[in-house]
Parts: C-alpha cells; sequence; structure tokens
C-alpha cells in the first residue's frame, strides 16, 4: 500500500485500531452486540489505512458528530457514564490528531482517481 507519510500512518493505524477495540469494549460494557458498530469501525480502519484524500476529514466528523450526539446523556447520568467521558476525551484527541497533525495530514494525500495504484508496489 502506497503512504506518502510513514508516521502518519502509523498514527492512522493506532487510530483505527482505537476505533474497533472501543467498539468492541463498548458491547461488553453494554451487554449487546452491536454490528453496525463493528461495521463503522472496520471499514474507518480500512479506509483511512488508504490515504485517500479528505478521508481523514470524514472519520474525524463522524467521530466528533458521535461524542456530541452522546454527550448530554452521559454528563446527566454522571457517575455510571463517566468511562463514556473517558472515552469522548479519547475520541476528542483522535478527532484533533486526524485533523491537525502534520503528518497525518500528509498521509491523507493519495488521489481518488489514483485509487488503483495504491495497491501496487
Amino acid at each position: 500500500m502506497k503512504t506518502n507519510n510513514e508516521k502518519g500512518r502509523t498514527y492512522v493505524i493506532i487510530v483505527g485500531i482505537y476505533l474497533v477495540l472501543k467498539t468492541v469494549i463498548n458491547m461488553v460494557i453494554g451487554g449487546g452486540f452491536d454490528l453496525g458498530g463493528i461495521i463503522f469501525a472496520v471499514v474507518a480502519a480500512l479506509a483511512m489505512f488508504s490515504g485517500l484524500q479528505y478521508l481523514n476529514i470524514a472519520v474525524a466528523a463522524l467521530v466528533a458528530f458521535t461524542v456530541v450526539r452522546n454527550m448530554p446523556y452521559n454528563l446527566t447520568h454522571l457517575p455510571s457514564t463517566a468511562i463514556y467521558l473517558v472515552e469522548a476525551v479519547i475520541d476528542a484527541g483522535a478527532v484533533v490528531l486526524l485533523l491537525v497533525q502534520n503528518d497525518v495530514k500528509a498521509h491523507f494525500t493519495n488521489k481518488w482517481n489514483e485509487l488503483s495504484e495504491l495497491f501496487k508496489k
């Protein structure tokens, strides 16, 4: 897989693994299987690995939306939702990393019209 920045791709892999682990942990804590959550996390991780332009913004926006959507409930049901507030802080860090960190931004410079070339060595 072609990348324009190895360090940026490493950060993206860490964020992708975090998204998958977070979903699994939430299923264990919540006590139910979340197929949609697992699918989103895996697809987001794989998509970000590609380094295609603007995917960092799309994933960051979806993660940020999830944090904002769940924040009122998490704040009004403390202390039982304290772990979700910690998760929200980590999510916010992931969003900032995807949008601001220079190595990560350099990773997301692959052009969509060159998609078939990304998988060549």
